[in-house]
């Protein structure tokens, strides 16, 4: 029996969207700074900076959700790029673990990681103090495995 359909996607799909939004913008507002590699800030860089300018059309809680993101310090691991011209981003460059670690202690509200590859190499530095997870319904089966390895 198939499920039934909303906008093509199952019948959950607006719900989960709508408690996944809420549950990040809630790490968000708690959070002190994001934490990203070089290919998510890419991502994410490609896309929010155009929603919270109002050159891309999105609906009034992305587009609040992107003004939050906008004003959020941003700090980036990267080996081959330096440059990161997007509002409050920020490169972290040398030692990894030394680096984060100086993040931590500057951010008393948390640091929030987004970023798989990045995660892997944190938790094997034991850089990593909480994990928050959000199960979603909806799993490609490209993703990565979230913990690779265990």
């Amino acid at each position: 029996m198939n499920s039934p359909t909303v906008c093509g996607y199952p019948w959950f799909a607006p719900l989960t969207q709508l408690v996944a939004r809420a549950y990040f913008t809630r790490l968000m507002d708690e959070g002190g700074a994001m934490l990203w590699g070089r290919v998510t800030y890419e991502m994410m860089e490609s896309y929010w900076p155009a929603v919270a300018r109002g050159d891309e059309e999105a609906p009034p809680a992305m587009r609040e959700w992107a003004v939050k993101l906008e004003a959020k310090p941003k700090y980036v691991v990267s080996s081959t790029r330096k440059d990161f011209p997007w509002t409050n981003s920020h490169h972290i460059a040398g030692d990894l673990r030394e680096g984060v670690q100086k993040l931590k202690d500057a951010t008393p509200a948390g640091v929030l990681l987004g970023s798989g590859k990045l995660a892997t190499e944190l938790d094997r530095l034991d850089q990593i103090d909480e994990y928050k997870l959000l199960v979603h319904p909806r799993i490609a089966s490209h993703w990565p495995d979230a913990v690779p390895g265990r």
